[in-house]
């Protein structure tokens, strides 16, 4: 009598990849115990994980903080996008030279009157002037600054605040120029750079860092800036209080946070409150200069 063919042990079906259901296999996932193809194993401590495994099992590892909270990041990449950005602004001023006047900072205010700018509904220049420039010493001074000072406040704060920190401060000098000197056009990122010299001199500080430097840097600056003429010092004060104020936040808030996930949680929260105070702020002291401008 002949046996079935569900008898025969050789007729068992064969394991195949539970992604490649064409792909014959005898390697298992050692966490779900999956079948799993060559293309779908992951090296593990004890033999092979899929992808998924590996997958869930990154979910779950914190990721690495800088010393104020921010994801730490393998290269400086937002101070190589605010370099990028700025050249191209200048090449693009060079090809098209009516962009300064029709990018740059400028309140609007032709003798008394009112005859365009900000105060016309033109918001946008209230940043887009940061990436313009005046001259190549003026890009190649605030490039440097950026490239030397930038690298650091990013590795010691994480690519979101340091990109809010630059943004802010570059708004802060442009709205103390619209408050100020509503008539004056005026172009560059000295406003963000002078941001980012109070801000490495206040985080230096809470760090314990020495930050004489930075402090001799601020003193030449700003000598300069109330010295050598057609230099906008609205933008460099009102960036550089913007970046004090700002930084210090970052810096100091909260006081004092439990550790583990809940601290960390506690100061993502009160830094992102701080970052939309500042833009509050920032935003009625324009809205603020505007009203009085045109009254």
């Amino acid at each position: 009598m002949s046996s079935s063919a569900s008898s025969d042990p050789g007729a068992q079906a064969v394991p195949t990849c539970f992604r490649h259901p064409d792909r014959e296999t005898y390697v298992r996932c050692t966490r779900c115990d999956r079948p799993i193809c060559p293309e779908c194993m992951r090296e593990a401590p004890v033999g092979h994980q899929c992808v998924q495994c590996v997958a869930e099992g990154q979910k779950s590892v914190p990721r690495t903080r800088t010393v104020f909270g921010g994801a730490v990041a393998q290269r400086p990449y937002v101070t190589l996008a605010l370099l990028g950005l700025i050249v191209v602004g200048f090449l693009a001023q060079a090809v098209v030279p009516q962009l300064t006047w029709l990018l740059g900072m400028w309140g609007g205010m032709v003798q008394g009157q009112v005859v365009g700018g900000v105060m016309a509904g033109q918001w946008y220049r209230l940043i887009t002037a940061a990436f313009l420039h005046g001259g190549i010493v003026h890009l190649l001074f605030n490039g440097f600054a950026l490239f030397i000072i930038g690298r650091q406040l990013e590795d010691w704060l994480g690519a979101g605040r340091y990109l809010a920190l630059w943004v802010l401060s570059a708004l802060g000098g442009s709205v103390l120029s619209l408050l100020v000197q509503p008539e004056q056009l005026s172009v560059g990122a000295s406003g963000a750079i002078f941001g980012l010299f109070g801000a490495i001199f206040v985080i230096g500080r809470r760090l314990g860092k020495d930050t004489r430097f930075v402090v001799g840097l601020l003193v030449i600056n700003l000598l300069l800036t109330f010295t050598v003429p057609q230099i906008s010092w609205t933008g460099h004060v009102g960036g550089l209080v913007t970046g004090l104020a700002l930084a210090a936040a970052y810096a100091y808030l909260p006081r004092s946070a439990p550790a583990g996930p809940a601290g960390q949680q506690a100061r993502t929260r009160l830094h992102i409150a701080a970052t939309v105070v500042c833009v509050l702020v920032l935003g009625l002291l324009a809205a603020a200069g505007v009203l009085y401008w045109q009254r």
